[in-house]
C-alpha cells in the first residue's frame, strides 16, 4: 500500500506530531501542514514533505488527515475555497480526526461524494500517550468500502479500530466516549483529593484501587500526573470543553438530560476562566486542592 499512498497530514499539535511520524516510519511519503511550521521541524529531519497550505496537500496527496482544534478549522480545511474538497482529485481518501461535530461529518461526507471522493469521521481517543504509543481508539463513520481502503493506516495508529456506521457515527461515538470521561474525571480526581485530605499515600491508593472495580484510563494514566504535579497537556481543557459543548447540544436535540456532563463542563469553564485552559484535563486537580 505504501508504494501508491501519499498521505498529507494536517495539524500537528500533542497528537497529531506522533501519529504523523508513525505513517514516516512505516514507509508511507507523507506532506504535512501545520500553521506553524516550526512544529514540523522534527518530521521534515526525518523525511516529510511541507506544504504551505491544504491547498497544496489536496494536490499531492491522495490520503489526507486532519487533527486540528475546532469544528471551524475543519470547515474552513474542507469547505473553504482553498480547502481539501474544491484542490483535491478524484478518488482521494479524506480522513477528519479532529473531534468535531456530526452535522459537519455528515456535510463533508456529501460534498466530497459530489467531487468522487470518500470521506471518513475517524475521532480518536488516548490522548498524547496513546498517539505517542500508537494505541489510540479510533472511532470511524463513513462507508464500509472507504473504511476497509484505508484500515492499513488507521492500524498504524491506532489498536483499537471500530467501523461505526455511515457518516457522522464516529463524531457521535466519540461523544459517548466525552460524556464518559466528563462524570469519570469527576471522580478519579475527587477520589484523590479525598486520600490526599485523609492522609493517606495517593500511590498507595492508586494501587489498590486501580485495578478493582474503580478503574479506568483515567484513573491509571492522568491521577499520577496529577500526584507529580504534572498538569501539561496530553488533552487541552479548552479542547475538552469545546468537546463537552457539542456533546450537550447533540443532547439537547435529542431530547436528552446529560447532568453528569453538565456539571463536568461547568468545573472546566471554571478552571478555563481562572487561566488554565491550555493545561491537561488532568488539571480538574487544582479545583480541590
Amino acid at each position: 500500500m505504501q508504494s501508491n499512498k501519499v498521505i498529507g497530514f494536517i495539524g500537528l499539535g500533542v497528537m497529531g506530531k506522533s501519529m504523523a511520524a508513525h505513517l514516516l516510519k512505516a514507509g508511507y511519503g507523507v506532506f504535512v501542514y501545520t500553521r506553524t511550521k516550526d512544529k514540523a521541524s522534527e518530521l521534515l529531519s526525518q523525511g516529510a514533505k511541507w506544504a504551505d497550505a491544504p491547498k497544496e496537500i489536496a494536490q499531492n496527496a491522495n490520503v489526507i488527515i486532519s487533527m486540528v482544534g475546532y469544528p471551524s478549522d475543519v470547515e474552513e480545511i474542507y469547505l473553504g475555497e482553498n480547502g481539501l474538497i474544491e484542490n483535491g482529485k478524484q478518488g482521494t481518501y479524506l480522513i477528519d480526526m479532529t473531534t468535531s461535530t456530526p452535522t459537519l461529518a455528515v456535510k463533508i461526507a456529501e460534498e466530497a461524494k459530489k467531487r468522487g471522493m470518500e470521506s471518513l469521521d475517524a475521532p480518536v481517543s488516548g490522548g498524547d500517550i496513546g498517539a505517542r504509543d500508537a494505541k489510540l481508539t479510533i472511532m470511524a463513520g463513513g462507508s464500509s468500502e472507504a473504511f476497509e481502503a484505508v484500515r492499513p493506516i488507521f492500524d498504524i495508529l491506532g489498536s483499537n479500530v471500530v467501523h461505526q456506521g455511515p457518516a457522522g457515527s464516529g463524531q457521535h461515538t466519540k461523544m459517548c466516549n466525552q460524556i464518559a470521561i466528563a462524570s469519570n474525571m469527576i471522580g478519579v480526581t475527587e477520589a484523590i483529593s479525598y486520600a490526599k485530605k485523609a492522609g493517606l499515600d495517593p500511590d498507595r491508593v492508586l494501587r489498590s484501587i486501580s485495578s478493582g472495580s474503580a478503574g479506568s484510563w483515567s484513573l491509571s494514566n492522568l491521577v499520577p500526573r496529577m500526584v507529580e504535579g504534572d498538569f501539561e497537556p496530553g488533552f487541552y481543557i479548552k479542547h475538552f470543553i469545546k468537546d463537552m459543548k457539542i456533546a450537550l447540544d447533540e443532547a439537547e436535540r435529542m431530547g436528552m438530560d446529560a447532568p453528569g456532563l453538565s456539571l463536568s463542563k461547568s468545573l472546566y469553564e471554571g478552571l478555563a476562566e481562572s487561566g488554565e485552559e491550555n493545561s491537561g484535563t488532568q488539571a480538574l486537580y487544582k479545583h480541590y486542592n
